[in-house]
């Protein structure tokens, strides 16, 4: 998944930030900064399109953005009903807005990965029986889900305050 990166900005937009190409953030960053943050803010669409948002624990599979999600929680059912989703982070050097799709993760080899990322990332550790992902270290062994988050758009501002590129996915 390798994005087109420009400018968010012109200089007829008249805005405080920077217009210089050379400013303009690799994906490799933005990849980076989805990889080593500790948490990120998930945005999803309420049934009657008031905006939810809550922290969560983000790993990466295969580059793409992943989470957990209890499907019967508000963030699970928004998700089912509207993948439409806002993934943002505030990291050291680089403050993240990714606009993405969630699909829920079916397939074996996929829960898989994605519970091997949160092992490693997190140390959480999710069983897998019969499709479904449990965390039998919490009462009653709840059922999680596993979304992946594919990116359609993403802006990324620089520690500065001055710089902001936009990489937009597939045209979009």
């Amino acid at each position: 998944m390798t994005p087109t990166a420009e400018l968010l900005f012109r200089a007829s937009d008249a805005t405080p930030m920077s217009i210089d190409a050379a400013t303009v953030k690799p994906w490799r960053q933005a990849v980076d900064c989805l990889a080593t943050a500790p948490k990120a803010w998930l945005a999803t669409v309420r049934p009657d399109g008031r905006p939810h948002a809550m922290p969560v624990m983000l790993v990466l599979v295969e580059g793409v953005p992943c989470v957990a999600s209890r499907p019967r929680s508000r963030k699970g059912l928004n998700l089912a009903r509207n993948p439409s989703c806002v993934l943002t982070i505030a990291g050291e050097d680089l403050d993240l807005v990714v606009e993405a799709e969630a699909v829920r993760v079916g397939d074996e080899a996929g829960l898989g990965e994605v519970a091997s990322a949160f092992k490693d990332k997190y140390g959480w550790e999710f069983a897998l029986r019969d499709g479904r992902v449990h965390d039998d270290s919490l009462p009653g062994s709840p059922e999680y889900g596993f979304y992946r988050l594919t990116p359609t758009r993403a802006f990324g501002y620089g520690g500065d305050g001055l710089t902001a590129t936009r990489w937009r996915f597939d045209g979009n």
